[in-house]
C-alpha cells in the first residue's frame, strides 16, 4: 500500500454492478452508478419525513473504520445506517490496539469476528480497502477514502446533488440520468493530491460529461495519459464554458501547500473570486466536497451564493450512503437486483 496512487489513469475496465464491495467507481459503471441514484432518490424521500427511519437493515451490524480523522464522512456514513435500523460501532485508532502496533489485517479480523456485515473503511494509504475486501470473510466493504486513491460516495452524491439541482432549476429528469450526456464539468485546485477528483473524474466521465481539469501545473498529476479529461488553457474561460464547477481544497496534510508559492497567489490565480463568478452561465453550479477554506479557493460571498450547494451535498450525502448500504447489505447484496426500490416501497410505504 501506498500514499501515492501509481502514475496510471484513474479509468479501468468497468463492470456493472457493486458487486460485493464497493472500493471504486469502477466497480459499478453507468447503469451502476445510475442504479445507485435511483435508489438514493427514495431514500431522499424517507429523509423529508417526520421520522427520518425505515427497519430495512435492522439486525445488521455496520461499523466505521477510520484510520485518517472525517467529520463529514464518518458522521454521514453512521448517520445513513442508523436510518436504515443498523447496529452502528464506531472504530477511531486513537483509542485502538493500532497504537499498540496491531496489524491492519488483525484489526480487520478482529472486528469482523465481531459478526459486522459491512465495513466502512478510510486509511492514509492508497489502496487500503481494497486489501481489508481480500482479507473480509463476510463482510461488505465500503471505501470512505484511501490515500490520494478514491472516495467514491463523495462522487456519488455529487452526481446526486448536481441532478436533483438540475430538476429543479430546469426540469431535467429528476431520475435519469440523460441530464449528464454531454454536461461540461471543471474540476479545480488540487487534483494531484484529490481522491475525489479521481472518483469524480470517472463517474462524470461514465455518465456522458466531459470533464476539464483546471490547476497550477505543479499540482496535476505527474501524467494524465489515458485520462478521459482535458487541461484548460485559460481559467477564465474554463469557467465561463462550466455547467458544473467542483472546487477541491489545497490539502496541505498531503503537503500540496509546497506546490504553490503562496496561499495569496494561489487565489488570485485559480481562487473563485467575487468577480469570477460573474463569468460563470446563469446555470452554473459549484460543488465542493468540504470542508471549504473560504478566501483560498472560494471567497466567502461566493461560497454563501445560491449556485454553491455544499450544504446541499452534505445533506444528499446521508441519503447516498443509506443507497449504498441498502444495495450491498438489504437488496441481495448487489446492484444485479432488478427492483431493489420498489422492495423498498414495498416493505416501507
Amino acid at each position: 500500500m501506498s500514499a501515492e496512487p501509481a502514475d496510471a489513469p484513474p479509468a479501468a475496465e468497468p463492470r456493472v454492478g457493486i458487486g460485493r464491495h464497493l472500493l471504486s467507481v469502477a466497480d459499478l459503471g453507468r447503469e451502476g452508478i445510475a442504479e445507485v441514484l435511483r435508489v438514493a432518490e427514495a431514500f431522499a424521500e424517507v429523509e423529508r419525513r417526520a421520522i427520518p427511519k425505515v427497519p430495512t437493515l435492522r439486525g445488521r451490524a455496520v461499523a466505521t473504520v477510520f484510520f485518517e480523522e472525517s467529520t463529514r464522512t464518518r458522521l454521514s456514513f453512521e448517520t445513513a445506517a442508523k436510518r436504515l435500523s443498523a447496529d452502528v460501532l464506531s472504530f477511531g485508532v486513537s483509542n485502538s490496539s493500532v497504537k499498540k502496533g496491531e496489524s491492519l489485517r488483525d484489526t480487520v479480523e478482529t472486528i469482523e469476528a465481531m459478526g459486522i456485515d459491512a465495513l466502512i473503511v478510510r486509511h492514509p494509504s492508497s489502496g487500503a480497502p481494497h486489501q481489508v475486501a481480500r482479507w473480509a470473510e463476510r463482510a461488505r466493504v465500503i471505501n470512505a477514502g484511501d490515500g490520494w486513491h478514491e472516495h467514491p460516495t463523495q462522487a456519488l452524491l455529487d452526481c446526486f446533488t448536481v441532478r436533483q439541482v438540475l430538476a429543479e432549476r430546469f426540469g431535467a429528469d429528476p431520475e435519469g440520468i440523460g441530464c449528464f450526456d454531454g454536461l461540461r464539468v471543471l474540476l479545480v485546485g488540487d487534483i494531484r493530491h484529490s481522491r475525489v477528483a479521481r472518483s469524480e473524474i470517472l463517474a462524470y466521465s461514465a455518465l456522458g460529461a466531459t470533464v476539464t481539469l483546471a490547476a497550477p501545473r505543479t499540482l496535476l498529476p505527474p501524467s494524465l495519459e489515458g485520462w478521459p479529461v482535458r487541461v484548460a488553457d485559460d481559467f477564465d474561460t474554463a469557467l465561463a464554458e462550466a455547467d458544473v464547477v467542483s472546487l477541491l481544497r489545497l490539502q496541505a496534510e498531503r503537503g500540496s501547500g509546497e506546490f504553490v508559492p503562496s496561499l495569496r497567489e494561489y487565489t488570485t490565480h485559480w481562487g473563485l473570486t467575487t468577480r469570477r463568478v460573474g463569468l460563470l452561465s446563469e446555470r452554473a453550479i459549484v460543488t465542493h466536497p468540504g470542508p471549504m477554506v473560504r478566501g483560498v479557493e472560494i471567497s466567502g460571498d461566493v461560497a454563501d451564493l445560491p449556485l454553491t450547494v455544499a450544504t446541499r451535498q452534505v445533506t444528499n450525502g446521508v441519503a447516498v450512503r443509506m443507497a449504498v448500504l441498502f444495495l450491498l447489505l438489504g437488496a441481495g447484496g448487489g446492484l444485479e437486483a432488478d427492483a431493489p426500490v420498489e422492495e423498498l416501497q414495498a416493505a416501507h410505504g
